[in-house]
């Protein structure tokens, strides 16, 4: 089964036919009753399917060469997702960190694993103990978000090389002025705009209101103009749609598109993404738009300011210029005037001795 989900149409990713039951059920629940976004629990199902995998290789349901992808998980059940004690947890974390998984990774799935033993013991009832409780890894250290500088940013935009140049254009000009999430673009629909607004379905289906700018306004004209006269337009609510098939394209597609582009700007192998210039717009907002935290996080659509904050930590050119601001940054060095050498060491030695 495929790791890789269409965000616009999830259940194409189900049925998962490779785990457990009781994950399968846990799943649902992510999707149905706590809304999370399709990633989210694409996310979760890909770290319990590790797990399940290491435990059927420590319950000697498999050898300990067998390859992972072969690995048959339908046949564990509740009574044995019971019998999982804490020093299975703590085994599989350490697993994880000899298979160079960071901190962060790590973080993440003991998350997903304590979402589902907490899931199985509070909400459904079907195991007597909570192997996770208590367990902890501290906090991870949060890396400065990567991002495009101005330059870097008008330079992409210049280099777009694409066959529907106009879309294209138009969505570098999204990512990089509205700070939207892949997601969050490739289920943009043209109802979705009103006015010099547009609404964004974020994670857990949360809605915000974003305006754009004057940049967003004219790409979006000239990129609907072209749209309007494809001749074989399929998902006909869709924004952006393939040339080739007239259908809504996928995050997949979208990623190749934005990699094209970086690399015709000389941006390739750098680590940049469209989740980078996520990064890239709420930086820039931050360090010459003058926008402050709040503004900024309703713009990501952030539930927490505290997530939005790490961009305090990025605009170094406001703190070179803070500290060139001191009023005693202009003084300079000058040699001491003349005096008796004999006559200071002299006082000098008087207040070693305390005379």
């Amino acid at each position: 089964m495929s790791s890789y989900i269409d965000v616009v149409h999830p259940e194409r990713h189900a049925p998962y036919l490779d785990i457990p039951d009781d994950v399968v059920d846990y799943l649902h629940y992510l999707d149905f009753v706590k809304q999370r976004s399709p990633r989210t629990v694409n996310g979760y199902y890909l770290d319990l399917r590790s797990f399940f995998r290491f435990m059927a290789v420590q319950w000697h349901l498999v050898s300990e060469d067998a390859d992972p992808s072969q690995i048959d998980l339908r046949g564990i059940d509740t009574r044995q997702i019971a019998s999982i004690r804490k020093r299975d947890i703590f085994d599989f974390l350490e697993y994880a960190r000899a298979q160079s998984n960071g901190s962060k990774a790590r973080a993440r799935k003991l998350s997903a694993l304590r979402g589902f033993f907490g899931y199985m013991h509070t909400q459904v009832n079907r195991i007597q103990d909570d192997p996770t409780a208590n367990i902890s890894l501290g906090t991870p250290k949060k890396a400065l978000p990567k991002y495009l500088t101005l330059d870097e940013s008008l330079e992409l935009l210049k280099n777009v090389q694409s066959d529907f140049y106009s879309r294209d254009f138009c969505i570098l000009t999204l990512f990089l002025n509205c700070g939207m999430r892949l997601a969050e673009l490739v289920s943009i629909n043209l109802g979705d705009f009103r006015d010099e607004t547009i609404r964004i379905v974020g994670k857990g289906h949360k809605e915000r209101l974003v305006y754009l700018n004057s940049a967003c306004l004219q790409a979006l004209d000239r990129y609907k103009k072209e749209r309007a006269s494809l001749p074989n337009l399929v998902d006909k609510s869709a924004l952006f749609v393939s040339k080739r098939t007239g259908k809504r394209l996928t995050a997949r597609r979208v990623e190749q598109i934005v990699a094209r582009c970086l690399q015709s700007a000389g941006l390739s192998g750098m680590g940049f993404s469209p989740h980078k210039l996520r990064h890239t717009a709420a930086t820039l907002m931050y360090q010459y738009g003058q926008v402050d935290m709040l503004a900024l996080k309703e713009i990501l659509g952030h539930e927490n300011v505290s997530t939005t904050q790490i961009y305090t930590h990025i605009n170094q050119a406001q703190l070179k210029q803070a500290v060139e601001s001191s009023p005693l940054s202009k003084v300079e060095y000058t040699p001491p005037v003349d005096a008796d050498a004999d006559a200071i060491r002299e006082a000098d030695s008087e207040q070693d001795t305390g005379k």
